[in-house]
């Protein structure tokens, strides 16, 4: 699907790990402001995605730019100074820091050293706990801190893989509410890679299904074909 001036676009992305190849020449384009939903079953390449776009993992051939920069051939804290921030799948945080400690470490490209106080405002439960260890968090309230670390950095994209694992249905709903919030406030372009097909409805413009490497299905939120999607969301 073109778009004009794409905050993000991927085209062409071949990855692979050895001799497999997992991603056969993926093309996706995010509109500025845009929340896509990447669904997708386990192992059908949503988290490959993610991590070549970061530069986690290396990329064979293709393009990913952002406002027009290629990005391929920098390494991730490159990406992050150019406003790409990654929350990878299972949040990794820093247990053994407090809250505020860990959301300092998301300054380190701003070159500031305070933490913004419209984080704290999308995140209250944070500033409660701001003396507390992160490894003393919730599930939930681990996920908002990776987020809220990932927005200190300032990001003009958001990349979040399966931001939904092992959180409970409550939190879920909550979590779409922020997302887009953050978006709406500060205008970023969010892409979660996700298996929940209820929070993907309820947090995205666009829903997209990535299968054996390839995008076989992209549609706006209104035209989802709940069923059609589940199908290829089923093992």
């Amino acid at each position: 699907m073109s778009k004009v001036n794409p905050m993000l676009s991927i085209s062409g992305l071949h990855v692979a790990y050895g001799e497999s190849e997992v991603l056969h020449g993926l093309n996706v384009d995010i509109a500025p402001a845009e929340i896509v939903a990447i669904m997708g079953r386990n192992g059908m390449g949503k988290t490959t995605l993610m991590k070549a776009v970061m530069g986690i993992v290396p990329s064979r051939s293709g393009s990913v730019t952002m406002r027009g920069k290629e990005l391929l051939g920098l390494k991730s804290y490159q990406r992050v100074a150019h406003g790409l921030a990654y929350v990878p799948q299972g949040r990794m945080i820093f247990p053994a820091m407090t809250v505020q400690e860990n959301i300092e470490t998301g300054l380190v490209v701003t070159g500031t050293r305070t933490v913004p106080q419209d984080i704290y405002k999308i995140f209250p439960v944070l500033l409660e706990m701001k003396a507390r260890r992160g490894g003393n968090l919730s599930g939930g309230q681990q996920q908002q801190l990776a987020v809220a670390r990932a927005l200190a950095a300032k990001p003009k994209v958001l990349l979040l893989d399966e931001p939904t694992e092992g959180i409970q249905p409550s939190i879920i709903r909550d979590l779409a509410r922020m997302l887009r919030r953050i978006r709406d406030e500060r205008g970023l372009s969010i892409v979660v890679s996700e298996q929940v097909l209820s929070f993907a409805l309820d947090v995205a413009d666009r829903v997209l299904v990535i299968e054996n490497g390839e995008i076989v299905r992209d549609d706006p939120r209104v035209d989802v074909d709940e069923a059609q999607v589940a199908r290829h969301l089923s093992v």
